[in-house]
């Protein structure tokens, strides 16, 4: 991007993506589980928007500071479990934990797992190797 950036000339085309835009709900989903850090909200956050009130929805979210942590609006369906991790210097520890003792949505469901790159990939491996998610049905952000 940077030699892009380099050679850009005013009015030369540009794109961005919007919050939300990248992630999408399989069509043959019946439930859905996005985890991730305070780096994801935004991203989980827009997807709880979008949330089918039908859909089973089991989210966990890691925030660095209990100030962080806010309601969320969401449909019937949407579990949200947050965790704050105040004076522990050990990031991600507590979604990881969350997801691996969490109770799934029965039936096939899709994942979206996001946050700082060891997170999302630790997810994703957990999600696929410990809890048959398929990987075409996993969504993986790291940022």
């Amino acid at each position: 991007m940077s030699s892009w950036v380099r050679r850009a000339e005013p009015g030369d085309p540009a794109g961005t993506f919007g919050i939300g835009t990248v992630y999408r709900l399989p069509e043959h989903a019946e439930g859905q589980l996005p985890a991730g850090d305070g780096t994801a909200l935004p991203a989980i956050l827009s997807t709880l928007d979008r949330t089918p009130s039908y859909l089973a929805t089991v989210v966990c979210l890691e925030v660095s500071a209990a100030a962080d942590l806010r309601s969320v609006e969401a449909s019937a369906g949407v579990r949200a479990h947050w965790f704050s991790r105040d004076d522990d210097l050990r990031p991600d520890i507590f979604v990881l934990e969350a997801m691996c003792r969490a109770s799934l949505p029965s039936g096939r469901s899709a994942a979206q797992a996001a946050g700082e790159s060891r997170l999302a990939a630790t997810l994703r491996r957990h999600l696929g190797n410990d809890r048959a998610v398929p990987k075409r049905d996993i969504s993986f952000f790291s940022y």
